[in-house]
């Protein structure tokens, strides 16, 4: 034993662990979330309020959350997958009843001082549940029939329930972080590939059923995906967002207009400058280097914590922390495909820089999850 390890071994336990910290992904997520303090005092017109004061305090508590879920064992959490995926499942049943609308859209709970969006729940408490039954399925039955249902029973249920409210954004992330855990789990490929073939055959559903008696989607969810098409039929209605987003990006340049000189936010062209589209606000006022950055923030905060999974020998600690990693990747890469004209626009924030209560703490204990993983892997 090195006098190192010596001395390693002799500190408390609770100060053992905070030098366990994956710190690395700690300064990384405070980096993205200044990026956010930054926009948000833009898009207000340089002020304080009404979104970087409650943004700042948020995530005050959510590194709390996340330091105090890294001093739990990563037992415990296993443990609880059950309990949290059944609490989510039952909040998001709870919104069909007595959920508060907006803009169309029943998701949200009333609590008094906030409001909690249950879907944002579920994505963390998916990922944990399904990493728990891998852990506790033999290696040899991942790929049988019969232990294939379960899985995706788990997964359909709250698909179903927010895709109701309707949210079809937070909808394409359960299913597709969902998947994504079957598949690191070691489910075979052929499934994934009946699953694309379909995709497919429901897309052309979609299409199909379209002003007749079996539509299966809103209105204004094809109106989304007229836009995505071709903005340009209508640029003054549906296609107005992406078309504003697009002079937005395009208007950056190299190096940006300069901090809070965007004409597109700071004239209110922009829609949901302060939640969806925070990334068109970045981009035209720091320019592609700006933009640059973050994805390197955000790609980094990826390969450590892919790092960290893949040198952990416990099987659900590495799961979750995958699971995290991806949905984390699927919440910025959407939002930034979304706003480019690249996907339709679907409603998905940017993490850690958009305006959001129930998204920063849920994501927090995301993290929170993965430094658990961390600081308990075996060594």
């Amino acid at each position: 034993m090195s006098y190192l390890e010596y001395q390693v071994k002799h500190i408390p336990v609770g100060f053992r662990k905070l030098l366990y910290v994956n710190w690395p992904v700690v300064f990384l997520v405070t980096a993205v979330s200044g990026f956010g303090f930054l926009m948000l005092y833009s898009v207000a017109g340089g002020s304080m309020d009404p979104w970087v004061n409650p943004q700042i305090q948020r995530f005050g508590l959510g590194v709390g959350v996340m330091l105090g879920m890294a001093m739990v064992p990563i037992w415990f959490w296993r443990n609880m997958a059950v309990v949290g995926y059944s609490l989510a499942l039952a909040l998001l049943v709870l919104v069909e009843f007595i959920g508060v609308e907006r803009n169309g859209s029943q998701r949200w709970l009333d609590l008094g001082p906030m409001d909690l969006q249950p879907s944002e729940l579920m994505k963390i408490t998916l990922i944990m549940l399904l990493a728990a039954y891998y852990d506790w399925l033999p290696l040899n039955k991942v790929s049988k029939p019969q232990w294939i249902i379960v899985p995706l029973l788990f997964i359909a249920a709250p698909a179903y329930l927010v895709l109701s409210q309707p949210d079809l954004g937070t909808t394409i992330l359960l299913v597709s972080g969902g998947g994504a855990i079957m598949f690191l789990a070691g489910v075979h490929w052929a499934y994934f590939a009946s699953v694309i073939a379909g995709a497919v055959g429901l897309v052309t559903a979609v299409f199909q059923s379209r002003s007749t008696g079996w539509q299966m989607l809103k209105d204004y969810q094809y109106r989304r995906i007229d836009t995505f098409i071709d903005p340009t039929q209508d640029p003054l209605g549906a296609g107005y967002h992406i078309t504003q987003a697009k002079i937005a990006l395009g208007s950056g340049g190299w190096t940006g207009r300069g901090f809070m000189q965007g004409t597109q936010s700071r004239l209110n062209f922009l829609p949901e400058k302060h939640t969806d589209f925070i990334f068109t606000t970045l981009a035209e006022e720091f320019g592609f280097i700006g933009a640059f950055g973050l994805l390197i923030l955000y790609t980094l905060i990826i390969i450590f914590c892919v790092q960290s999974a893949v040198t952990n020998k416990d099987r659900f600690a590495s799961l979750v922390t995958m699971g995290v990693a991806v949905t984390f990747f699927l919440f910025f890469a959407v939002n930034m495909a979304m706003v480019m004209g690249l996907a339709p626009v679907v409603g998905v924030p940017l993490p850690l820089v958009s305006y959001g209560g129930s998204a920063m703490l849920v994501l927090m204990a995301a993290f929170g999850l993965v430094q658990s993983a961390h600081v308990h892997k075996p060594r």
